[in-house]
């Protein structure tokens, strides 16, 4: 009599995933359609200035086209994050309650930091600088997570994910985000050099610490 042993088989289901991305690509469809003229000119931001110069003034922070981006910003960062942790042999790529316990920290985590910014700013007498400063933070970043939304999709339904591909995205993103941050300094250098000092409290209380905190935190646990 031949002994037969069972094994469970798992079933990996990207369903969910597909409906994600496909919500994305409608909320990017939503705010060309909306915002038509204004879309254009964002997607034409790593070439030109346009889009700086005319949407500058803080009013435009909480628009309904930054919302839309910033929705679409949040899962192609949560994907990306979900993506490093199956390389590290953290979690499933298809686990999708990972998925949402990462956009669910990473949405608290933003949102707390804007909010912290605005309580600061408006103690410190900087809130219209500090307002426009985000503005110019959210555009840049908005823009990386739209291209970056692309790269996700690939990487998720694609088996080859290397050291070099994570390690090359990871470097290019700060390296944009650090030439993001110069540039708003540039923009705003007068009102900065004349109150320094705040500037330099709000930069290692709010764009510093909380990054090293996450950082201490990963590498702790």
């Amino acid at each position: 009599m031949i002994a037969q042993q069972l094994h469970l088989r798992l079933i990996e289901t990207k369903d969910w995933a597909t409906l994600v991305f496909i919500f994305s690509i409608v909320l990017i469809a939503i705010a060309k359609s909306a915002f038509d003229s204004r879309f254009n000119d964002f997607i034409r931001l790593i070439v030109s200035n346009k889009y700086t110069k005319i949407y500058k003034e803080s009013s435009h922070l909480m628009g309904g086209f930054n919302v839309l981006l910033v929705i679409v910003n949040l899962i192609s960062f949560s994907f990306f994050i979900q993506l490093i942790s199956f390389h590290l042999g953290l979690g499933a790529k298809t686990d999708w309650i990972l998925f949402v316990r990462i956009f669910t920290l990473l949405t608290v985590f933003i949102f707390s930091k804007f909010l912290i910014e605005k309580i600061i700013a408006t103690i410190f007498g900087i809130e219209e600088v500090i307002e426009q400063f985000n503005l110019q933070k959210v555009t840049f970043r908005t823009y990386i997570g739209l291209l970056l939304l692309p790269i996700t999709i690939i990487l998720f339904y694609s088996n080859y994910i290397t050291n070099f591909i994570i390690y090359a995205i990871i470097l290019i993103l700060l390296t944009i985000n650090v030439l993001t941050y110069f540039v708003s300094l540039k923009i705003y250098q007068n009102f900065i050099f004349s109150k320094f000092f705040y500037f330099i409290l709000y930069l290692c209380a709010l764009e510093i610490a909380p990054y090293y905190f996450i950082y201490y935190l990963i590498t702790k646990n």
